[in-house]
């Protein structure tokens, strides 16, 4: 058996990986990544990217039938073109992975196609498309291979075939109706944007409200602008047997009922790319959530190795995966940086979006700090009223005493944007007033911070 040894050898091209592997390689180091496919990573195949260009297109859709609102006339039947919709898609995702692929090769890495297995420490086998082996060794190893979407054994799910934040994508026609079965980020995203385009959308979510790591409060004004789309959102209730017949799926509920729909949408959650690395001839141990089990500077339980993104147990966001990969770079060069502490946001990508940071009330309370709740409807924002986008609420969570930001739940229009606002002013330690009276440009949705943190709008 030949072993081909590198300096640096990557596991999965997720985006830390793929960093991390273009870093060292264009530094002279000789690296090896092992990518079973999916050039670039699920973020830009089948995750962020592609998503995110629907929801566009969803929303100028919404907006177009809003034309005459805006003193504009001949659009008043606008409609989706699946065909079209699906080429764009395809384009923004083709011209970003062949950018990828070519940063890749440009790097100087060896990039390998294939499923890899450690045989021995640092080793992997890795079995091409077409059946060759290759066997690598790295000095450093780097897992990095992410999630993939659950399937619940719910009784029948998998019979029928349930659609998954993946496949949906490949969809040539949309159903007429569609079940989402999950009420968190991916299940909200997709039956907001599917409503929007016309689909029938029942979403069913077993908890007592969506998005159960929100304040119920932001939660509900979720839910309120998701029903004010079409959604019909059902809580409190699990589906517990799963059937097709005649083109269509039925799911029966915790609570005696059915519901029918032309498909369905799992959206429970997704699973660590772990089983079949053959981590355990690695000496890399698992977690009860079969995530791989680091520590705070993302070492493994392996000399050598480290784990970054997903898989490690980091928060399910690009931008999370990419902060790791500042932390690998540090650390596989004799760094000290720690996942410790980290401040990070994230966006779901409803319409209104919701952009999140910090701590939530509830999280703040539980924590028993002393807060104040700044709260204000998206509507008192001037700029909201010149774009014509008023659903939505602000609130925010300031300590008594200090008078720091903890956090802010931002449900409006851009706030995918604004929420970096506050995430600056609360990294350089900013009090809610040096933010209220920073002279910020008008008329913008930013400057409705300034109003948030007002008298009027932050309790005493």
């Amino acid at each position: 058996m030949d072993i081909e040894d590198f300096d640096l050898l990557v596991i999965g091209g997720g985006k830390a990986g793929k960093s991390l592997a273009m870093d060292w390689a264009g530094a002279g180091q000789r690296v090896a990544m092992v990518e079973r496919g999916m050039i670039g990573g699920t973020c830009i195949n089948v995750a962020c990217i592609p998503t995110k260009t629907l929801v566009n297109s969803a929303r100028l859709l919404a907006l177009t039938r809003r034309a005459t609102e805006f003193g504009i006339t001949g659009a008043e039947t606008p409609a989706i073109d699946l065909t079209l919709l699906r080429e764009r898609k395809e384009s923004v995702v083709s011209t970003m992975v062949a950018g990828q692929r070519k940063s890749f090769l440009d790097s100087g890495m060896d990039l390998v196609i294939g499923q890899a297995r450690f045989i021995a420490p640092r080793t992997v086998q890795v079995t091409g498309d077409d059946g060759t082996l290759r066997t690598l060794r790295g000095t450093k190893v780097v897992i990095n291979t992410g999630m993939v979407p659950f399937v619940p054994d719910i009784p029948g799910m998998r019979a029928v075939t349930p659609l998954t934040s993946t496949t949906i994508l490949e969809l040539e026609s949309l159903p007429a109706s569609i079940v989402i079965v999950g009420g968190g980020y991916i299940g909200c995203e997709f039956a907001s944007m599917l409503s929007i385009m016309g689909v029938a959308v029942t979403l069913l979510q077993r908890g007592p409200s969506l998005l159960p790591r929100e304040d119920a409060d932001v939660a509900a004004a979720v839910a309120t602008a998701m029903k004010n789309d079409g959604v019909t959102i059902r809580l409190g209730v699990e589906a517990t047997s799963v059937s097709r017949a005649s083109g269509s799926v039925s799911v029966q509920l915790s609570d005696g009922s059915e519901v029918s729909a032309g498909d369905i949408l799992v959206a429970v959650g997704r699973v660590p790319v772990t089983d079949g690395l053959g981590l355990d001839a690695a000496g890399v141990e698992l977690n009860d959530r079969a995530l791989v089990k680091v520590d705070e500077f993302l070492q493994t339980t392996a000399d050598g190795v480290w784990a970054a993104g997903d898989v490690a147990g980091s928060p399910q966001f690009t931008h999370a995966s990419w902060n790791d990969f500042r932390i690998l770079k540090s650390n596989l060069a004799g760094g000290s940086w720690s996942t410790r502490g980290r401040l990070i946001p994230y966006c779901v990508f409803t319409t209104p979006e919701l952009g999140r940071v910090g701590m939530s009330e509830s999280e703040a309370r539980a924590a028993g700090r002393e807060i104040r709740i700044a709260s204000m409807p998206v509507a008192a924002i001037p700029r909201a009223r010149t774009v014509g986008e008023l659903a939505g609420h602000w609130k925010a969570v300031v300590e008594r005493g200090t008078d720091l930001i903890l956090g802010v739940s931002l449900l409006g229009h851009e706030s995918s944007e604004v929420i970096a606002v506050v995430q600056m002013a609360m990294l350089g330690g900013l009090t809610y007033q040096q933010l209220r009276d920073a002279v910020i440009a008008h008329p913008t949705m930013s400057e409705g911070l300034q109003l948030l943190f007002s008298d009027a709008f932050l309790e005493q």
